[in-house]
């Protein structure tokens, strides 16, 4: 079988994400399995080399890994103008990330990038026109798509499992630590507004794909966001203010009268099976879906109960629901979207998740920052370049 080598450039690695779930997870990860088998009788060997602003800390980085140190660099100029360089993958924060992916553009890569893939819709319709424009292959980081929950409750739509859909609720969040009695669990910079941060900026994003690929496009948008933590301390232990979002609560109208309510909060604490879960609810059925298990009941065997709040309530509700099997083995999500994107590069097979996807995340989360502000709903137009 022929091996084809692809050099992948991937910038911000060092960071939680880029290193965790791109470089270890997915990347090594299909390295660990002999490569990509791209059924064509070849396998596809991704060559990573790692870029970023300190040069050690790459090093370090690539000898833990066993990797070529050689193969990293601080200059992503000279490495967007290697040859030899065919895909570039952006994980920076997001302040950082619209001036890459235009250079990376600009020098014909390919690109595959984080969300949200730039601060505004103006940056990320430009960057989406570009690439069409080059004629590059270019994708953008659903994840949460590939998770084994949300795979089963697609599968329970996609069955008809829930008849008629009325409504979905969504919990996201957990309390990240404010960093002074013990250390945040995220980056400092997601809670400055100025440096890109703000949780509807993180997650609008997220729900957006997953409404619009599981239930329908999102029509509207009625959303209060919140900075509950007004004062947080940095990687250094010293004190600043957080000037963006840290909770949001959101309403969204979908395709066919679907109502969605999804609250995020990096202010809350975990009083549920996973750190997030939705709960869909249809005239024949209603299902809870989290990362990894999803749980139903049938329209057939729905208790009924009776509010009466005189009487302590002895039913246990919960253990009327049926846990979905898995009827088939999961693999990591990145991994799943990481291959599916080099095929797409290599084979040309069908591809969703472009930067046009991308910008529809970055609309949302404008469109319920100004919900916020004016207090007000307001409609999603339909995105176009």
């Amino acid at each position: 079988m022929a091996v084809r080598t692809v050099r992948i450039a991937m910038n911000g690695v060092t960071g939680r994400m880029g290193h965790r779930q791109h470089l270890v997870r997915s990347i090594l990860a299909i390295r660990e399995q002999g490569g990509l088998d791209l059924g064509d009788g070849s396998t596809l060997w991704p060559e990573p080399v790692l870029v970023g602003r300190r040069a050690a800390a790459l090093r370090a980085l690539a000898e833990e890994h066993g990797l070529d140190p050689d193969h990293t660099s601080t200059d992503l100029d000279a490495v967007l103008a290697d040859d030899s360089i065919d895909i570039y993958f952006d994980a920076q924060v997001t302040s950082a990330r619209v001036p890459a992916l235009k250079r990376a553009i600009a020098a014909g890569k390919h690109v595959y990038t984080e969300k949200p893939t730039a601060p505004s819709l103006d940056e990320a319709r430009e960057l989406a026109r570009l690439a069409r424009a080059a004629g590059i292959k270019h994708g953008v980081v659903q994840d949460k798509l590939f998770l084994p929950g949300l795979r089963k409750l697609a599968r329970l739509v996609e069955g008809g499992f829930f008849g008629r859909i009325l409504s979905v609720r969504g919990e996201f969040g957990y309390w990240v630590f404010e960093g002074d009695q013990q250390p945040a669990q995220r980056p400092s910079w997601n809670y400055r507004a100025e440096d890109g941060g703000g949780i509807i900026l993180d997650m609008f994003p997220h729900w957006e794909y997953v409404l619009h690929e599981l239930f329908g496009r999102v029509r509207s948008v009625q959303a209060l966001t919140a900075t509950h933590v007004p004062q947080r301390w940095d990687e250094q232990g010293e004190p600043y203010p957080a000037t963006a979002d840290d909770a949001a609560y959101g309403i969204f109208e979908l395709d066919g009268g679907v109502v969605a309510q999804i609250n995020s909060s990096w202010t809350v604490r975990v009083h549920r099976d996973e750190l997030v879960e939705f709960q869909v609810d249809g005239t024949e059925g209603s299902a809870v879906a989290g990362l990894r298990g999803c749980r139903v009941q049938h329209r057939a065997v729905t208790p009924k109960p009776v509010w009466n709040p005189d009487l302590p309530v002895t039913h246990a509700f919960r253990d009327d629901w049926q846990e979905v099997p898995d009827n088939e083995e999961f693999d990591n999500g990145f991994k799943a979207q990481w291959e599916l994107f080099l095929r797409h590069v290599y084979l040309d097979t069908p591809y969703a998740w472009d930067l046009l996807a991308g910008a529809r995340g970055v609309q949302l989360a404008e469109l319920g920052l100004r919900s916020t502000a004016e207090g007000r709903r307001i409609e999603v137009p339909e995105l176009s370049l």
